[in-house]
């Protein structure tokens, strides 16, 4: 049992890193609070003083506020069923044995560790270009009229590329809770004559539940803030701007930085509101 000179030097151990890590959250988060109540314009005068809710006003007032939260849930929603379904497919596939099991595994995580950027320029440029695209020849192929992904299609394609970037997280996190169910279980359910549906529905799945959870709560914090796929390949055109490309397009068009953190103070608000709707939801899973 620890005694209180140990938990006195622990916590001043620990002192250290709580108080840089509080630092490094609440001091931007301060600084654009105050920022979000002034007129900032560092290209064009500087400090103009303070403008109180102003550009908490212009912001949502905004026609293309509310489009783009749209755009954000979807892009988050969609990802979300696309990742969780074909995640548990595969982390099923790659849980049986097979030949060059653990470069299989390597090969289907890999796109996790490649640079949302390059992944974005690559599925553009190699994949859904309309003339010289894989897809493009695909088409051809079958006699078919190349489809313009990004113009066409930009609101799928966007979560088509964002999709196969998460795709080995979920994986990887739903392979490993796969690896820990009681084979015991599966195979005293095959025996008692239950077909691979059945077992699926009532032993696989309500053991991946946890898992599915965690999965859902870190991929929504990320894919709330997406803005490198969409910068590089439709640069938010075709209905495809998000709240945070809003806030970049805002903050470039007027150069005000009040006005850009005003937006920032709301991509917060959202993104607080779907946490607490998530976990109050799906968290209750974590405490089972």
């Amino acid at each position: 049992m620890a005694t209180q000179h140990s938990r006195s030097a622990a916590r001043f151990m620990m002192a250290p890193a709580v108080i840089l890590l509080l630092g490094w959250m609440l001091i931007p988060l301060t600084m654009t609070l105050i920022f979000s109540f002034k007129k900032y314009l560092p290209l064009r005068g500087g400090d103009l003083g303070w403008v109180g809710f102003d550009n908490y006003v212009r912001f949502v007032s905004s026609s293309a506020f509310w489009p783009s939260v749209q755009t954000t849930l979807i892009i988050v929603g969609g990802v979300l069923l696309i990742t969780i379904i074909f995640g548990v497919l595969l982390s099923i596939l790659l849980d049986q044995p097979m030949w060059g099991q653990g470069i299989v595994r390597i090969l289907v995580i890999a796109p996790f560790f490649v640079m949302p950027t390059v992944s974005a320029l690559v599925w553009k440029n190699m994949f859904m270009d309309p003339v010289n695209g894989l897809f493009a020849h695909l088409w051809k192929a079958f006699g078919a009229q190349p489809i313009e992904w990004l113009s066409d299609l930009s609101l799928f394609s966007i979560i088509l590329i964002v999709s196969w970037q998460w795709l080995p997280f979920a994986t990887l996190i739903l392979l490993t809770a796969i690896q820990s169910l009681d084979s015991e279980q599966l195979e005293a359910a095959e025996m008692d004559g239950a077909p691979p549906l059945s077992r699926f529905a009532f032993i696989i799945l309500p053991h991946l539940s946890r898992a599915i959870t965690i999965v859902v709560l870190i991929q929504t914090i990320f894919l709330l803030a997406i803005f490198a796929e969409i910068f590089v390949t439709t640069s938010g055109a075709f209905g495809t701007r998000t709240l945070t490309y809003l806030i970049y397009q805002r903050v470039l068009e007027s150069q005000n930085v009040g006005l850009g953190s005003a937006g920032g103070v709301y991509a917060i608000i959202l993104a607080n509101i779907v946490a607490i709707f998530l976990m109050r939801i799906v968290g209750k899973n974590l405490d089972t």
